[in-house]
């Protein structure tokens, strides 16, 4: 593998540019970066079903064709059952090696750069992010629950052992996956049309949210606002560690709190909420928002690329 990056990222990345600004290399002009993203969604529509119709396939033929396979596709992709969620949430994951295809092929860049301006993961800054996370995402849930007088009581699903294993197992894939294309790819590639960050910022949060299908407009604009956030904080902390975080506490909690009281098939159905909702779950992530950037603050994060575009510089890992 080191090769093969060896051979096709020839281009040198921006000196001592922000995340928004690394695929804005000598060669890039604005056709680039619209070809790598319409390849990339392109790639995403049609591989996505593909895994997730083959490992449904497989559960089929495993368990002696129960009825129509069209019917268990059904069943599967709306979360009855465990191995619907493993093999949609490994579809999804699928966006992991797309993207670096992309990012290697398209910009001739290393796919390192798409997830911090080290580049790398940033590993023991993801595990604090992960910690801040759980505190604080979890307990705005439980203060606003508590402030409305909501109270969770929990009668577990059936098979929700099962559940819990596919949710471990496979929802951190899914919701790093997300980021390292949504906050990852097209942030850098809609920001490299304009040297304003917020076009990629807006951009990629626009495209995430419409990715997320039917959505009433307070879900929209809850998921918009998620977005907006989790790239912000990709810009200000220079890289992925804190949105990957985020979202694998906040997915993670939502099916472990749905298998515990209303079921995770209803959660996978959901295509709306209140306002209220949508202004309470903003508020969880801004509250995060902020205490990450307080973190990354004094971790010294690195937030821009080396001053030569080429060099690594020394960063917390």
């Amino acid at each position: 593998m080191a090769g093969v990056v060896e051979v096709w990222a020839t281009e040198e990345v921006p000196g001592d540019a922000e995340f928004t600004g690394v695929l804005r290399t000598p060669h890039a002009g604005p056709l680039l970066p619209t070809l790598g993203v319409v390849i990339g969604i392109g790639s995403f529509l049609v591989f996505t079903p593909l895994l997730t119709q083959l490992l449904v396939g497989a559960y089929w033929l495993a368990t002696g064709r129960p009825g129509a396979f069209a019917e268990t596709y059904r069943s599967l992709l709306a979360y009855e059952v465990p191995w619907g969620m493993v093999a949609a949430q490994l579809g999804i994951a699928l966006l992991i090696p797309i993207t670096a295809a992309l990012v290697l092929t398209v910009h001739h860049v290393r796919p390192a750069y798409v997830f911090s301006v080290v580049p790398g993961m940033r590993w023991r800054p993801f595990l604090v992010f992960l910690a801040v996370a759980a505190v604080t995402l979890n307990g705005v849930l439980w203060a606003q629950n508590a402030i409305v007088g909501k109270a969770m009581t929990f009668v577990p699903q059936p098979g929700f052992a099962g559940f819990l294993v596919a949710i471990l197992l496979t929802s951190p894939l899914q919701a790093a996956a997300e980021e390292v294309f949504f906050r990852g790819y097209l942030l850098q590639a809609l920001g490299s049309w304009a040297p304003n960050r917020w076009v990629g910022i807006l951009g990629s949060a626009g495209v995430f949210a419409l990715f997320h299908g039917t959505q009433n407009p307070a879900l929209f604009a809850s998921r918009f606002a998620f977005g907006v956030l989790a790239a912000v904080l990709v810009v200000y902390v220079g890289g992925l560690e804190a949105g990957i975080a985020a979202h694998i506490v906040n997915n993670v909690s939502a099916f472990v709190y749905a298998g515990l009281s209303t079921g995770i098939a209803a959660l996978k159905a959901t295509t709306e909420v209140t306002l209220p909702d949508a202004v309470g779950e903003v508020v969880m992530y801004a509250v995060f928002t902020a205490a990450a950037l307080g973190v990354a603050r004094a971790l010294g994060l690195q937030t821009r690329t080396a001053a030569s575009g080429l060099g690594e510089a020394r960063a917390v890992r």
